[in-house]
């Protein structure tokens, strides 16, 4: 049997502010982590590089559309999104506000309940499924995806109680054996004050659930969350990270006294510690939906008259889909002057659709992935595209698909046309890679296609963040979403797996973390991916 597996997961961890507060001496715990064992320190996030999404790819292995292979995706697209079948927003919590102005209630069952339940894809199955089948005691605290096999009835405290009972919020949910979700789901009763509706204090938490656990001995393995610093990143920016880095430290901490030390810890447990996604700073919000509105009609929020809307905009943090719902020729305009729009703004980065054999815009009805027979995905530079250096007749345009040119740094080819630089994309030794924008060929084809993506996708510059629907961002604060290198790379600590080593693969992703976690038990799991 193999050791026990800890997985750490800090929401927006940095790489070098790891490194700052591990060398200041703040974060003892993970120092001790970095001095057993071996670290990556540039594994690349999803695109849109937003909590769902990533906790998405963490947990299935996939990203949100298809791989470069054709493997399928688990479906979850953004923190705003379209529901092109159900004709609605959803909104999984851009801010209180944005969650108000849909609908607190409506909010609370598409983030808790729908993600899982729904909108997580039913031809992926996640790590907690996969290792429960196994037989492997699996236990999570609070992490936004976490479906498997053991149900859990919902347990009603603190201060969600008030809002789930006015929601009549009653539905049991399925997860690991060990589900710790705060006031609404505890598969078993601990000293620990749930602290979920409250940001900020839910590293603490997590701690205390995760010291319980260790005490009872009540998994063989753990994904062990710390979503805090992504709160404080937003607030303060990424150099926030060395305030708190240090309360993820202590957390963890709560897991190694209980054990009787880390030399104990490490005995009974290997580790992986890593990220979802980075932050930057923000200095300026984008109103999309303004944008766009000026010519457009947009669906607005609980809109009273949603037949008459001809675009959908889901501001996705640093990043950002518009669904065409207009018909016929009106389509087409529709999503031409968006591009355009979106493009001659310095806001944004690069703007992406799915292009079919005839170059038009691939039409979309939400309940698959489209046909992408001869389909390519068509990138355009925008206004605040500092990278972009014109090197052909497509000035600006970079069209691509899964193919057998030009590989990248997973040894994926790729069919390629146009102007590399649109992606800082450059040949080295025989590989495609870019500094500015990591794994963006396979990032975006998964994003584009997913079967929920909006028809158009943008990834903004450095410095900008989309304003949610309640009117809010981040500006003065950080952020992520985007495809930038300083939003997208984490690191990945290891000690004492079992199986595998970080030296096993040139690039890592997020979604790799699922089959590491696999490996390690792979005497119960033969069949578990490289």
């Amino acid at each position: 049997m193999a050791r026990k597996l800890c997985l750490i997961v800090v929401d927006s961890l940095r790489t070098d502010m790891l490194r700052r507060t591990v060398e200041a001496g703040d974060a003892p715990h993970f120092a001790a982590l970095l001095e057993r064992g071996e670290i990556v320190e540039d594994c690349v996030s999803s695109f849109p590089s937003v909590t769902p999404v990533c906790n998405a790819d963490i947990v299935t292995g996939a990203g949100p559309g298809l791989g470069p292979a054709g493997e399928p995706g688990h479906g979850v697209i953004g923190m705003n999104w379209y529901h092109r079948v159900e004709r609605r927003y959803v909104e999984y919590g851009n801010s209180f506000e944005a969650s108000r102005a849909f609908g607190l209630f409506r909010s609370l069952y598409d983030i808790v309940y729908n993600l899982n339940m729904s909108h997580l894809s039913s031809e992926v199955e996640t790590v907690f499924e996969r290792l429960g089948d196994a037989g492997v005691r699996t236990a999570c605290t609070p992490f936004l995806v976490y479906r498997g096999r053991t149900r859990h009835e919902l347990g009603l405290e603190g201060l969600l109680r008030r809002a789930a009972v006015a929601a009549k919020f009653h539905h049991a949910t399925w997860g690991p054996d060990e589900l710790f979700w705060g006031e609404l789901y505890a598969s078993r009763r601990v000293p620990c004050k749930p602290t979920l509706a409250r940001p900020g204090t839910r590293d603490e938490y997590s701690g205390c659930v995760g010291r319980e656990l260790v005490r009872e001995g009540a998994y063989d393995f753990l994904l062990f969350s710390l979503p805090d610093n992504d709160y404080h990143s937003h607030r303060d920016g990424p150099e926030g990270q060395l305030r708190s880095i240090p309360l993820a430290d202590a957390a963890f901490g709560e897991l190694v006294e209980e054990a009787g030390g880390i030399d104990a810890f490490c005995e009974e447990h290997s580790v992986i510690l890593t990220g979802d996604h980075a932050q930057l700073d923000v200095e300026e919000g984008w109103d999309l939906q303004g944008l766009l509105g000026a010519e457009w009609r947009v669906l607005q929020p609980n809109d009273p008259t949603p037949e008459a809307a001809e675009l959908a905009v889901s501001p996705t943090a640093r990043a950002g889909a518009v669904y065409v719902l207009a018909d016929g020729r009106r389509r087409l305009r529709a999503h031409e002057d968006a591009r355009r729009r979106m493009t001659g703004s310095d806001a944004a980065d690069v703007v992406a659709w799915l292009a079919g054999p005839d170059g038009r815009p691939l039409e979309r009805d939400g309940v698959g992935v489209p046909d992408l027979t001869e389909a390519e995905a068509v990138i355009e530079a925008a206004a605040g595209n500092a990278g972009a250096q014109p090197t052909s007749e497509h000035a600006g345009e970079l069209r691509f698909c899964p193919g057998a040119g030009e590989a990248d740094a997973r040894g994926a080819g790729w069919d390629l046309d146009g102007d590399l630089s649109v992606l800082g994309l450059r040949v080295h030794d025989g590989r495609l890679e870019s500094a500015t924008h990591p794994d963006a060929l396979a990032r975006l084809w998964s994003a584009l296609t997913c079967a929920h993506a909006g028809d158009l996708l943008v990834s903004l510059a450095p410095g900008h963040e989309t304003v949610d629907w309640g009117g809010m961002s981040h500006v003065g604060g950080g952020s992520h979403g985007g495809l930038a290198a300083e939003e997208s790379l984490v690191p990945i600590v290891t000690v004492g797996l079992e199986r595998g080593s970080l030296a096993d693969r040139e690039r890592w992703r997020i979604g790799d973390l699922a089959g590491l976690v696999e490996q390690h038990f792979d005497a119960l799991v033969p069949s578990s991916p490289a």
